[in-house]
């Protein structure tokens, strides 16, 4: 706990000063602590020091320590990973909001769930196949389809950058999300994580996805 308090602090500073060299008030930003792969108590120690926003990647694993987590008040769950259609259903119980939209039809599953979901398009910049997400010239028509959703708030755009080592790499595609959601009149962006928030904020960050500056390098699974 100690450490995590460290690290906790650690990253709030990064936060901080980052938002006031471009004159922005870090209290709009969000701060998501990315828990994949973590046990469930990782959860409930974060929570313990005030967190309250919980990012997951997988549907199948973060239903596994769901159960360990319900009590928590206030606390939301959100999922950052990509979402296959056939899991809409069960991720709409267990989520409190989908950053990861990236079609008309996942809206519509996600809706027909019949709960009310926050929720956000996952937008493709990058050119590596592996990366996931929505072609930013079909925001128009997504946008669209979720309007026409009753159970669904659509906050703002999400992106996964290429991964770089170096922290202004990132930048680019940062400002590109930032444009597009301007464009289209939404508010929040979710980019920017632990080696490169800092950038990220600058740009316009409402929400940076931090997993490893909190809790250390994950094992993997």
């Amino acid at each position: 706990m100690n450490s995590l308090r460290e690290r906790l602090a650690a990253v709030r500073e990064r936060m901080a000063r980052a938002a006031e060299r471009v004159r922005r008030n870090p209290n709009d930003i969000m701060l998501l602590a990315v828990t994949k792969v973590f046990p469930a108590q990782v959860i409930r120690d974060a929570y313990e020091l005030g967190l309250r926003e919980f990012g997951e990647n997988y549907v199948q694993e973060f239903e596994a320590k769901a159960p360990e987590v319900a009590g928590l008040p206030e606390a939301r769950f959100h999922l950052i990973g990509h979402l296959q259609s056939n899991k809409s259903k069960r991720a709409a119980e267990l989520f409190q909001v989908i950053q990861t939209v990236d079609s008309a039809r996942l809206s519509r599953r996600l809706n027909e769930a019949g709960r009310p979901l926050d929720v956000m398009f996952e937008v493709k910049l990058s050119p590596e196949e592996a990366k996931s997400g929505a072609d930013p010239a079909s925001l128009a028509e997504l946008i669209e389809a979720v309007r026409e959703c009753p159970h669904l708030r659509l906050l703002g755009l999400m992106t996964m950058p290429p991964w770089s080592d170096d922290p202004e790499a990132t930048r680019p595609y940062f400002r590109r999300l930032r444009e597009l959601a301007g464009r289209h009149g939404l508010s929040q962006l979710s980019m920017g994580m632990s080696h490169d928030l800092e950038a990220a904020i600058e740009e316009g960050a409402t929400c940076v996805r931090v997993g490893t500056a909190l809790f250390g390098k994950r094992k993997k699974a």
